[in-house]
């Protein structure tokens, strides 16, 4: 496959095209064709995505606090933020997919997106260094403010919510482990201290999932739009 076009897009003419093509190459495409998938380029790129970020955050808010600091950060650094990123390169229009997947929307679905976002980070920075994946971060991250233009991710702004309500920290708990092991899905809920359920979220990780959870529980509280 030719990635020129996406090459360009990112900013990035890879000196081994192989890592690239591993970027693309999801979990149900890998077991179907007996080969390697993205998800340790995943990993890697979760870490160089959150040290890249955290630098930039750093420096350009020199009066918050660590707390607003982390709290602005996963708001970065969340699925939407990096599935719209994933959108604005046209990652999804070069993802090998199987059959299966391509058939319920897997192109668009923003849990893969977000995954291969960074995926595609990791490539760049085992291709080029740092440096060249914080540019690639900087394109992704635009102005370093959420979609959400809120320094909050939504389990902190549930956490805060609550506790301006006199109530304690909500809790989460995985309830459900669903899909083969190439598309797993997270069920978490999220309760008040005393046990009552506010709501219920899935996700291709346990953190995501409890994420969705709590945007759920926001959106029944009538705390969000």
């Amino acid at each position: 496959m030719k990635y020129r076009a996406l090459e360009q897009a990112i900013g990035h003419c890879f000196a081994d095209p192989a890592l690239l093509d591993l970027a693309m190459t999801h979990p149900s495409y890998a077991l179907q064709h007996k080969c390697r998938d993205n998800q340790r380029l995943e990993f890697l790129g979760d870490a160089v995505l959150e040290i890249c970020v955290s630098r930039v955050l750093y420096h350009k808010f020199p009066k918050l606090k660590e707390g607003q600091l982390t709290r602005r950060r996963a708001a970065l650094v969340c699925e939407a933020n990096l599935a719209q990123a994933a959108r604005q390169f046209g990652l999804g229009g070069y993802l090998k997919l199987d059959r299966g997947e391509e058939v319920v929307g897997g192109r668009e679905n923003p849990s893969i997106l977000a995954d291969t976002m960074e995926a595609v980070i990791a490539a760049v920075y085992l291709d080029a260094g740092m440096e060249k994946a914080a540019k690639l971060i900087d394109l992704a991250m635009g102005d370093y403010e959420s979609s959400a233009r809120s320094d909050r991710d939504a389990k902190s702004a549930l956490q805060e919510y609550l506790q301006a309500q006199g109530e304690e920290t909500p809790s989460y708990e995985i309830v459900a482990q669903d899909g083969p092991p190439h598309a797993r899905v997270f069920t978490a809920r999220v309760m008040r201290a005393d046990g009552t359920e506010l709501g219920r979220g899935q996700g291709a990780r346990k953190q995501r999932a409890e994420e969705a959870a709590a945007q759920v529980a926001l959106k029944v509280l009538g705390q969000t739009n």
